[in-house]
């Protein structure tokens, strides 16, 4: 059985912030994992590819709800966490409760105790910093992975300037209205029932502790505690031969050029139709999510779960 850290203080929100949401007509499922309740979507057939959809920061599920049909429609299996401190999910009060590792772990116990298996892991921002560790904690249960606007740093790669801004800005402004942060990483923008959408599981500001503290978890030294965990998870992807897909949008000043990377060191990406989504900002998954889904589809299908 993992070992989950215990968390003494957290809020839970209330499930009427989530009545007026726009094209999200998905029922949460609940689970209960070391005294905290971590919601997901599950849709499509039992039977079917399961996708894992990892969101990131300071988004949750929502932010796939233009993948989510078209994947379910191609007769895949959807599974949408939120992460601790996001979303329909449970949010600790105290900012030492989120470490990266109780992130990695929380995830990783979630993803057990749905026992998916055969994977194919689409991960953004902290979804792909999450994500990949959680295939590197269990391998056998992923078939393919497909990255986009994410990696994972070990500390001693060049930050972009707009990163330490934005840690900045998370660190220190008194004013954090994720709604809006989210708007502005978008090229398309948002409706205003879409930034409210983002704000809901956000009462006040006690309930954005996770989503404050996530930009200052990413690790940018080399000193950083993550660093050994991140480096032996790189030696897994070094020899990682199932497929691996990037696919990365062209106008996000904190990523563009990353998957670069990628493609260069991991085996399995060798050979794959790497695409970059154009017109897309940061939220790819709100500029180009048909697009991004329909290459998901076409992925699953070029790619065999025995390659």
């Amino acid at each position: 059985m993992r070992s989950l850290p215990h968390v003494a203080n957290f809020l839970r929100t209330p499930e009427e912030r989530f009545q007026q949401l726009p094209d999200f007509p998905y029922a949460p499922h609940y689970t209960e994992l070391g005294g905290l309740r971590i919601a997901h979507i599950d849709e499509g057939p039992r039977d079917g590819p399961v996708v894992l959809l990892m969101h990131g920061e300071p988004a949750w599920s929502f932010l796939y709800r233009k993948m989510i049909p078209i994947l379910v429609a191609a007769g895949m299996r959807v599974l949408v966490p939120d992460q601790v401190g996001f979303g329909r999910s449970d949010k600790p009060t105290q900012r030492s409760d989120y470490t990266y590792e109780n992130h990695v772990q929380w995830m990783s116990a979630w993803l057990e105790s749905v026992d998916a298996k055969d994977i194919t892991l689409f991960c953004q921002d902290w979804g792909s910093l999450i994500g990949l560790r959680m295939v590197a904690e269990m391998p056998d249960r992923f078939a393919r992975i497909a990255l986009s606007n994410g990696g994972l740093p070990t500390g001693k790669e060049k930050i972009p300037p707009a990163f330490h801004i934005w840690r900045a800005f998370a660190m220190y402004s008194p004013w954090f209205p994720i709604g809006k942060i989210v708007k502005t990483g978008c090229a398309q923008g948002l409706s205003d029932a879409e930034v409210a959408a983002y704000d809901a599981p956000y009462p006040n500001s006690r309930y954005k502790v996770g989503a404050r503290v996530f930009p200052t978890l990413v690790p940018i030294h080399p000193n950083d505690p993550a660093r050994p965990a991140n480096e032996r998870a790189w030696e897994l992807f070094k020899a990682w031969h199932k497929p691996f897909l990037t696919l990365f949008s062209t106008r996000d000043p904190v990523t563009k050029g990353g998957q670069v990377v990628w493609q260069h060191k991991v085996p399995g990406a060798s050979g794959q139709n790497h695409t970059q989504i154009r017109g897309a900002a940061h939220f790819v998954q709100e500029d180009k999510g048909q697009e991004l889904a329909r290459a998901l589809i076409q992925y699953i299908h070029d790619t065999p779960q025995n390659s």
